[in-house]
């Protein structure tokens, strides 16, 4: 996993490197140019503009303009400060963009460069660091390329930075033991995934990975099937799906095990033997059968009542981890009340909400600064949350979180997040812990999207495209 800083945490790096700041300065200009030559493919000749702030960031585009007027490129070095909003700079090859780093807090207006490309150093300039929004009423050159050191930045991640940063390098500079010391959130990467994914033993049995889902009404049938096809397909050896108040012959015949239950008091019937499985998925479809109006209270529960209906009381007796999605967290209403289940469990909870779900569970909207909102729930609820978006979010409530940036705009699509809650569920029941298990479902997620149709895939290729991506190699 690779990891990523807030501007906050890299600048407490950098005052802690042993080493001179010129010494840093100068890796991390050798590493802008050795950039540059790649995107020019070869520097003699070539003219280079370098738009260089007083900072850090300055000096390392100064650096890069030296070492590539070494190597036979015609320069131009322009102080950031002298240039006028707008402003066009002269032809070029390639702009580096050097004017300010991470650590800018109000608004940047940049020159303008029609067509050439951009590389940027650490951050393009204007952009937060945190957010990966454009600061205030600021502009930003989008980049071709970026080059970032010792560690990623949120805003490369999430809003806007990935349109704005184009592709981002990240470059060592000499700072990894003390980026590994501060770095509380990574990156996941594909074989992050392919190395702690557990097996299936040479005597594996169905039970060894099974599942229980709770999804669907008489008015959703489709939820159900997309969780329990997701969960199969990510390797889930078997699994229960049970649908309030529905028959079995309401979906067509499938590997999927149906346990009819009654569309009121389910939860008791869910409840028995479902020490037998290794994790439960609740919610997607449920609609009203969550069994409460979001945040209202019934039943006796242990040490008092609880709250969600059938959902809180089977969340709160059950076995074994539980992911909760859809309908299951507005039958939850709150992350109050999410937390006053989770605390009664012995086993972990996984919540995956959509920005919408969590604006209603936390009573705001996240804002911009996502990676403090997805710690702030998972705190709240003391749950692991997955805030789902084109970079997801998978928070643990001691702050650790992972960062899953393979979505796209092809999963943007009714049904997908039914087939990951199903995934997430089987990922924990192949043994991963809870927090991986939420992370390493959305990378694969993401992944096998990437392997159907660019227009008009749909939740019901997904489980297919999962299977696929998981037998690379096999």
């Amino acid at each position: 996993m690779i990891p990523v800083l807030t501007p906050e945490e890299m600048a407490g790096v950098d005052r802690q490197a042993s080493e001179p700041a010129e010494v840093l300065v100068g890796r991390a200009g050798s590493a802008v140019a050795r950039r540059a030559r790649r995107l020019l493919g070869g520097v003699y000749g070539k003219r280079v503009v370098v738009v260089a702030g007083k900072g850090n960031n300055g000096a390392d585009g100064r650096t890069a303009a030296r070492l590539l007027s070494g190597g036979g490129a015609r320069v131009e070095v322009l102080e950031a400060g002298a240039l006028a909003p707008g402003q066009r700079l002269p032809e070029a090859d390639l702009v580096v963009d050097a004017a300010y780093g991470t650590g800018l807090q109000r608004p940047y207006y940049p020159p303008s460069s029609p067509g050439t490309p951009v590389l940027a150093v650490d951050v393009p300039s204007g952009l937060s660091g945190l957010t990966g929004e454009v600061v205030g009423d600021g502009g930003v050159l989008p980049a071709r390329a970026t080059v970032t050191f010792a560690a990623l930045k949120p805003g490369l991640l999430l809003g806007q930075g990935p349109a704005l940063a184009g592709d981002v390098e990240l470059a060592d500079i000499g700072l990894g033991p003390l980026v590994d010391a501060v770095a509380r959130c990574w990156l996941v990467e594909d074989t992050d995934v392919t190395q702690a994914l557990p097996r299936r033993p040479h005597d594996a049995h169905k039970w060894q990975t099974a599942l229980h889902v709770v999804a669907g009404s008489p008015a959703m049938t489709g939820a159900p099937w997309l969780v329990s096809r997701g969960a199969l397909r990510a390797g889930a050896g078997y699994v229960r799906l049970s649908i309030p108040g529905v028959s079995p012959s309401a979906l067509p015949p499938s590997e999927v095990v149906h346990v009819p239950v009654p569309a009121t008091g389910w939860h008791t019937m869910v409840l028995e033997g479902l020490e037998r499985v290794k994790a439960l998925v609740v919610g997607p479809g449920l609609g009203q059968g969550g069994g409460a109006e979001p945040g209202g209270r019934t039943g006796p529960g242990p040490g008092g009542t609880t709250v969600g209906g059938e959902v809180g009381l089977l969340v709160a007796r059950a076995p074994v981890p539980v992911v909760l999605d859809a309908d299951g967290l507005n039958a939850m209403g709150t992350l109050e009340a999410v937390a006053e289940v989770a605390r009664r469990r012995s086993h972990p909870t996984v919540i995956t909400p959509h920005v919408g779900e969590l604006t209603r569970l936390a009573g705001e909207p996240p804002g911009p600064d996502r990676l403090g909102a997805v710690r702030k729930a998972a705190a709240r609820s003391g749950a692991i949350v997955l805030l789902k978006g084109s970079t997801s979010l998978v928070a643990s409530p001691d702050g650790r979180v992972l960062a899953v940036a393979s979505g796209g705009p092809r999963l943007a699509t009714a049904g997908t997040g039914d087939v990951l809650s199903g995934m997430v569920g089987a990922f924990i029941a192949r043994g991963l812990g809870a927090f991986e298990a939420a992370a390493f479902a959305a990378h694969v997620h993401g992944r096998a999207a990437s392997l159907g149709h660019g227009e008009g895939l749909v939740a019901g290729d997904i489980p297919e495209l999962v299977a696929a991506w998981l037998s690379r190699g096999h």
